[in-house]
């Protein structure tokens, strides 16, 4: 598997890509000013477009019914997951565009070969708020120093707690018992 978009999987069987492109942008307002460049005021992340193309030798490689169900996918106009084959999440997106080149046709006009180029396009702000981590701000806060040492420190806390109070119920229960065998007042 090289990559699963919703549950299309890319590989052999269906459509293998040789080339994935990705533009990513950032906007920013522009205020004029005299005599000076444009002040930039960065206003958030802009559009994320992902490109896939390649080719498919039906006969050999790659299904033409692939092409079908990209179509059927981008008609319910949803967004769809983008999944990479190591694991590695892109986000939320949507098919935008998908184009196809037929050529060494047969005598009934089918082909040898299939060029494709699918575009797909991100919807989604984050990828740790759409798996329920928060924003990339509740991570930082998770991850900073202090609330590591933190929460080192109360573990260690509890967990040296828990040995000593084990510790001393059983050797509180061990002296009951030999006080109690011998006598208060010892042999």
């Amino acid at each position: 598997m090289m990559m699963i978009l919703g549950m299309f999987v890319f590989s052999l069987p269906t459509l293998a890509y040789q080339e994935l492109q990705r533009k990513t942008q950032w906007k920013y307002a522009s205020n004029g000013r005299i005599g000076r460049r444009d002040a930039k005021q960065f206003t958030g992340p802009g559009d994320d477009t992902i490109t896939l193309s390649g080719w498919v030798a039906p006969e050999l490689t790659g299904s033409l019914y692939s092409f079908d169900a990209l179509r059927l996918m981008a008609d319910t106009g949803k967004s769809w997951i983008l999944i990479q084959g190591t694991g590695r999440i892109y986000g939320s997106y949507i098919i935008t565009e998908l184009s196809e080149t037929r050529t060494v046709l047969d005598g009934m006009g089918n082909p040898a070969k299939v060029e494709f180029t699918i575009t797909l396009e991100r919807t989604d702000d984050s990828v740790l708020s759409m798996l329920g981590l928060g924003d990339i701000s509740d991570l930082k806060n998770m991850l900073s120093l202090d609330s590591i040492t933190n929460s080192i420190t109360e573990g260690a806390k509890n967990a040296i707690g828990s040995v000593v109070g084990g510790v001393t119920d059983k050797i509180g229960g061990v002296v009951d018992a030999i006080k109690g065998k011998f006598g208060e007042g010892g042999a």
